[in-house]
């Protein structure tokens, strides 16, 4: 077979975050093959947990440094309390002795203002990116970590609500990546940052014991968002009595308190005392109440659904062939995930080795970070501080670890078009700063090869300056897309 270094440079953008130096003659022999070869990796997808916190342990990391910083607040209260009494004091006692020096050394009380230091929760969660970051510029071909990112977007949660947002990918979308569905399905919806983000964690069944004694009630975020979007899709075979009926069948799945049991707080635990009682009905089907495996038998047959299959197929051709996804190829995929019983390997092999995987048309739109990716790769990057990277793409639109609801980042390209102008910003400060040990001509052919086109070589090499011709490849429309 003739080496196609085009293919190659299609593969390493489309199913990749781009090429680092020398991947595309690296890989140009068999492209297809070598997606394959990094699906086949021992251990593909998972990371190092060296020196980053579990769930559960950076739960109760928070739950006791912010019992310290209270119990120091009201110690700092209680002191500035009593000193501006003693001020007080002294002030009357100054006045009474009309000694206007005395009193102003006594209320004189300088308080200096130190830079705050990182927080524990602000340490672990820039070494959680990090790790996710770095993993991504290290992959040779980066197909399997574009699928960890896929996931971890369509089962997304928020930093804002859980510090576990970074241990949760690592813990559930890396080890179950290239498993079946159903098992990833399993371990996502009893995590707790899953629990804490969509409100299960205090969803309580209206006729459980502890929902008659405390008249607490039902919560039905998580479950009608396994619905629309973790499984069967939005309007489709499910109605409202399913969501409330379903939501009942998983109350009772909530999170150990951190700050009442220190040695498993933060973990999931299944409170029977929280659970709604008696059989449920879920999509035409009768389950009854077995406690924490009623959920757990619902979930292995909403993976199962041919709805599940459909929208699994759209959402993964959508995400790396075209908006508009080919038919032929949404439905080659979800026959495969019904025919292998949702196994994301074969799932994922039939994605790269369909025809429509190197159509020519380059029809995406890469996510700011996935853009920003693709330049750090290609300049050879191997690591990167994530406080100097996540400022860049807050402005870019796609704060990491903060979607902008449980639907994730959108997956489109008109949800894109908008902040390209932003681009600009990211590119020149990306050129200044690199302009004198980058040359734009190697660059270009290190990330684009012969994907480029003669207008943007000719931009480049008639650039006035090292910066321009850095930025003109930076925002060239075949540098934008995948």
């Amino acid at each position: 077979m003739a080496p196609d270094p085009r293919g190659a440079a299609l593969a390493l953008n489309r199913f990749g975050f781009g090429p680092r130096p020398g991947s595309i003659a690296a890989i140009a022999a068999d492209p297809a093959a070598a997606l394959v070869a990094d699906l086949d990796r021992p251990k593909a997808g998972e990371i190092s947990a060296a020196g980053l916190m579990s769930s559960g342990a950076i739960a109760r990391v928070t739950a006791e440094f912010n019992a310290e910083r209270l119990a120091k607040e009201r110690l700092e209260t209680r002191r500035k309390d009593e000193a501006k009494a003693a001020a007080q004091a002294a002030q009357q006692a100054a006045q009474m002795a009309n000694d206007a020096g005395a009193m102003e050394a006594a209320v004189k009380t300088p308080n200096p203002q130190l830079p705050q230091p990182e927080t524990p929760m602000a340490q672990n969660l820039f070494a959680e990116a990090k790790a996710h970051f770095d993993a991504a510029l290290r992959a040779e071909t980066g197909f399997v970590e574009r699928l960890v990112w896929f996931w971890a977007n369509h089962f997304c949660v928020n930093v804002d609500a859980t510090v576990a947002a970074g241990a949760y990918v690592r813990e559930v979308i890396r080890p179950h990546v290239l498993g079946r569905f159903a098992d990833l399905l399993q371990a996502v919806e009893s995590h707790p940052a899953m629990l804490l983000y969509l409100n299960n964690e205090v969803s309580i069944g209206p006729m459980s014991i502890a929902g008659i004694n405390n008249s607490r009630g039902l919560n039905e975020n998580l479950a009608r968002e396994i619905l629309e979007l973790h499984t069967l899709g939005v309007r489709t075979v499910y109605d409202q009595q399913d969501v409330t009926n379903f939501a009942k069948v998983i109350t009772g799945w909530t999170v150990r308190n951190p700050v009442l049991d220190p040695e498993l707080g933060g973990e999931f635990m299944f409170f029977q005392r929280w659970h709604e009682p008696g059989p449920q009905r879920v999509i035409g089907k009768d389950y009854r109440d077995t406690g924490l495996t009623q959920g757990r038998a619902v979930l292995a047959d909403l993976a199962r659904h041919p709805a599940t299959a459909k929208h699994i197929a759209v959402k993964l051709a959508r995400h790396f062939i075209a908006d508009d996804p080919p038919p032929a190829l949404v439905e080659k995929l979800a026959n495969t995930f019904i025919e292998t019983d949702g196994d994301l390997w074969k799932v994922s092999k039939a994605l790269v080795t369909a025809p429509e995987a190197m159509a020519p048309e380059r029809a995406k739109i890469k996510r700011p970070s996935e853009w920003v990716m693709s330049y750090l790769r290609a300049e050879g990057f191997n690591g990167v501080d994530p406080r100097n990277l996540v400022p860049s793409l807050n402005r870019l639109g796609e704060p990491p670890g903060r979607p902008p609801s449980p639907k994730g980042f959108p997956d489109d390209n008109g949800a894109w078009f908008e902040n390209l102008s932003h681009r600009l910003d990211t590119a020149n400060a990306f050129a200044q700063n690199n302009a004198e040990r980058v040359d734009p001509k190697d660059l270009l052919e290190i990330a684009l090869g012969p994907l480029a086109s003669a207008e943007t070589r000719q931009a480049v090499a008639r650039a006035e300056s090292k910066p321009q011709a850095l930025t003109l490849l930076l925002m060239a429309p075949e540098f934008q897309r995948r």
